[in-house]
């Protein structure tokens, strides 16, 4: 396994794959490395792909300067893991390598409106162009390849399908199942910031997704139900909501058929976010 610090390294080796008539498997991340990761790379691995992990924190998508600092870090473990997982290369660039003019902003910023608009977009102001910006670069990098991404981010998922579908990027994107530990916790970077007692909270999100999967019903009463499931944990909510899979709009009354729960909420100071699949029955005429 490589490490690769720079652009034009990291351009190269791309292009040098292509050449070889190899597929380059682009998995980006922010660093602090765990299984989900992990089953990206293997993905790629299994699907015949060369896997080019990289790994930037990337300042423009946080828009609280204690989270960016509070972020977890530890390069020495995620290079370790990279190369246990089967990954050929690691990029790791500085800041000032992927935005020269940091701290300020570039003059170009990338924004999908829409599908990002509610939700997270709403709840962190900016957050979507930061990711849509770095997403873009990421891309216009490395060049056409199948890029890897995780469902547990099920929101920035559907707005890189987006954005490669209307700024015709030419990588094919592939989603990966939510990795969750033996109690249910979906795996998350954020989740080694609680403690015994933050983490017993958190699971308040496997439960309410487990308490809609049981059978049909109505997209109201799986509203209420995740809610109530959040709270009593004791989980703050920031939304509990039923959405179209792929535009992500709530759905309404006369909806039927699979659906997605979205959920996200703060514990112990940290925001957590959760979602799964759920089949809908109309509730009109009730």
């Amino acid at each position: 396994m490589i490490q690769i610090h720079t652009i034009e390294e990291w351009r190269d080796y791309a292009a040098q794959l292509r050449s070889a008539g190899q597929t380059v498997g682009l998995v980006p991340t922010m660093g602090a490395l765990h299984e989900g990761h992990g089953s990206l790379v293997r993905r790629a691995v299994a699907d015949g792909a060369v896997p080019i992990v990289t790994i930037f924190v990337n300042p423009r998508q946080f828009n609280d300067a204690q989270d960016l600092a509070a972020y977890p870090r530890d390069e020495a473990a995620d290079l370790a893991n990279c190369e246990a997982w089967g990954a050929a290369a690691v990029v790791t660039p500085s800041v000032h390598e992927m935005w020269p003019t940091s701290p300020a902003t570039t003059a170009t910023t990338v924004s999908v409106t829409g599908v990002t608009e509610l939700f997270e977009g709403e709840g962190r102001p900016g957050h979507f162009d930061g990711v849509a910006s770095v997403v873009t670069k990421l891309f216009a990098i490395t060049g056409p390849a199948r890029a890897y991404f995780g469902e547990k981010d099920f929101q920035q998922l559907a707005m890189v399908r987006r954005l490669n579908e209307d700024l015709s990027l030419g990588m094919t994107i592939v989603s990966c199942p939510i990795v969750r530990d033996e109690d249910g916790l979906a795996l998350s970077s954020r989740n080694v910031q609680l403690d015994g007692e933050g983490r017993r909270v958190a699971l308040g999100f496997s439960r309410a997704l487990r308490a809609v999967a049981d059978r049909p019903r109505t997209a109201r009463d799986v509203r209420a139900v995740v809610r109530t499931a959040l709270e009593s944990s004791g989980i703050a909510v920031a939304y509990a909501e039923v959405v179209e899979p792929l535009l992500l709009d709530p759905i309404g009354n006369q909806h039927e058929g699979t659906a997605r729960v979205l959920l996200a909420g703060v514990v112990q100071g940290v925001r957590l976010i959760d979602n799964g699949d759920v089949t809908i029955v109309s509730s009109e005429g009730e």
